[in-house]
């Protein structure tokens, strides 16, 4: 008997072209799918009153950011607003890239839960904001600001999107080079956030207004607008990443009025208190402002700081110009700047790198004062590239009255006088330093003690408490007593 072949049936491959359409619409479902997660946790935040439901989905919104699409958001629009609603013909609109020619007449649409709408109008404004329609995104923010600002909107479960809605509405103003129209809205916006106890919006608009300044070049009014709000400042409850960010700002500030040692502190802080693996451009510009700062004071960074990882390239410029510092050579300090002029201007540290060449100078007279113990101040002046041998005695002059170096000036040969080394030990100095080191245990176990919490004084005694409160009663009892047997008396 034949045998029979069975044939199996051979399993069809998936067209690639079907397989990538069934790829692409997984995404867009599990897209619309966070996106409504997101707001059932606005559902909860409105209903139950707690905000931590609301900072979650703000925390996710730089995940959001990346996914959403104008699909998405006219979906996830028409789910949550009426057919009929004119915000929620505002927010297509948008979405669609499109103006919106209702900016002007449209009102709150009070059958939409305020934090859903603020949260879906805020996807709306960063969705035509990474597009780079600035128009669109300009008539956004404004809209979103203005809504802020009804009563019917005044609320504290609001306060992270409020938070991110004046950032944004900033950044849009700042990407059209008109940061100076915002700065009214963000003065009221400060002084409400303030009056309301908001801290994430009094923290972020704060150093908004701090930025808005200082793109104008306007210390004198940073300066006062430091000097009042410094008190509110609470690194306990501020968050983080807003409180590197003002203690950044306060350093520039500091640095620009002269106040290094100040600047210094803060930029330190600024720089361990910001993210390790992230925030690598804040880290540069930070650390860009921190080497200047550190040359002012007469310090030169330690070249691990320059060879940081992702940071070698952009701090190239400032390594050179520390090594100029080191040597104190005028002339390589003038070619370094010249070289890199652009990169220091487009940094904003141009005006402080000019101060430089002070220190400069004062390096290189160090040098010349321990090499030679008369010098003649036309080889001064040729050692350091000076214009003159006036301007050479000048500053000599200036640097021993400032302490720089010890030596006398002989007007009549026209020469330095170095004077003899002498031994520091059998000097002052020793003494301030150890005074200096005295001091700063003192004050830090001073502090320590005035930070130690005691217990109060009725918890500390309750007994005595007790005892006393039962000598009142015993007290009122018995003047109580005398009174009915008065009355007695009298009724005897």
């Amino acid at each position: 008997m034949a045998e029979v072949e069975v044939k199996k049936d051979v399993p069809m491959e998936d067209d690639p072209v079907e397989k990538e359409q069934k790829r692409i619409k997984d995404e867009k479902a599990l897209v619309l799918s966070d996106l409504r997660s997101n707001v059932t946790l606005c559902t909860r935040t409105h209903q139950t009153k707690e905000m931590r439901f609301l900072e979650r989905v703000v925390r996710r919104l730089p995940q959001t950011r990346k996914q959403v699409n104008s699909e998405n958001l006219l979906q996830l629009i028409k789910e949550n607003f009426p057919q009929s609603s004119e915000a929620g013909k505002e927010l297509k609109s948008w979405a669609e890239l499109k103006s919106s020619m209702l900016f002007d007449s449209v009102s709150v649409d009070n059958s939409v839960i305020p934090e859903i709408h603020c949260y879906i109008h805020l996807l709306v404004l960063v969705f035509v904001l990474d597009k780079n329609r600035l128009d669109e995104a300009k008539q956004c923010a404004d809209s979103l600001i203005f809504k802020f600002k009804l009563s019917e909107f005044n609320r504290r479960t609001l306060d992270p999107i409020l938070a991110k809605a004046f950032f944004y509405y900033s950044r849009v103003y700042e990407l059209r080079k008109e940061s100076s129209l915002t700065r009214p809205s963000l003065h009221a916006g400060f002084r409400t956030s303030t009056l309301r106890h908001d801290k994430i919006s009094q923290a972020t608009i704060m150093n908004l207004i701090l930025r808005n300044y200082l793109e104008y070049n306007l210390y004198d009014q940073a300066e006062k607008f430091l000097s009042k709000v410094a008190q509110s400042v609470d690194p306990n409850s501020t968050p983080t990443n807003q409180f590197v960010r003002y203690l950044y700002y306060t350093g520039r500030v500091s640095a620009i009025q002269l106040n290094y040692s100040s600047a210094y502190r803060n930029l330190t802080q600024a720089i361990r208190k910001a993210p390790q693996s992230t925030a690598l451009g804040f880290k540069i510009t930070a650390q860009k402002l921190l080497c200047i700062v550190q040359l002012l004071i007469g310090e030169i960074p330690e070249k691990t700081v320059f060879q940081q990882k992702g940071m070698i390239n952009a701090l190239k410029p400032y390594f050179d110009l520390s090594v100029a510092v080191r040597i104190g050579d005028l002339s390589a300090f003038q070619a370094v700047v010249k070289q890199n002029e652009e990169t220091f201007r487009k940094d904003r540290n141009l005006a402080l790198i000019q101060r430089l060449r002070r220190n400069v100078i004062k390096t290189g007279l160090r040098k010349i004062n321990l090499s030679y113990s008369r010098i003649h101040l036309s080889d001064i002046c040729t050692k350091l590239h000076l214009e003159s041998v006036e301007d050479a005695t000048f500053i000599v002059a200036k640097a021993i009255r400032d302490g720089v170096i010890d030596a006398t000036i002989d007007f009549t040969g026209g020469f330095l006088q170095s004077k003899e080394a002498t031994d520091i030990y059998s000097s002052q100095e020793p003494t301030e330093a150890f005074h200096k080191r005295i001091a700063f245990c003192i004050d830090t176990h001073n502090d320590a003690i005035k930070a130690m919490r005691y217990p109060d004084a009725k918890q500390a005694h309750p007994d005595e408490d007790e005892r006393l409160e039962r000598n009142k009663q015993e007290q009122i009892a018995k003047e109580i007593t005398e009174e009915d047997d008065d009355e007695d008396l009298d009724s005897f």
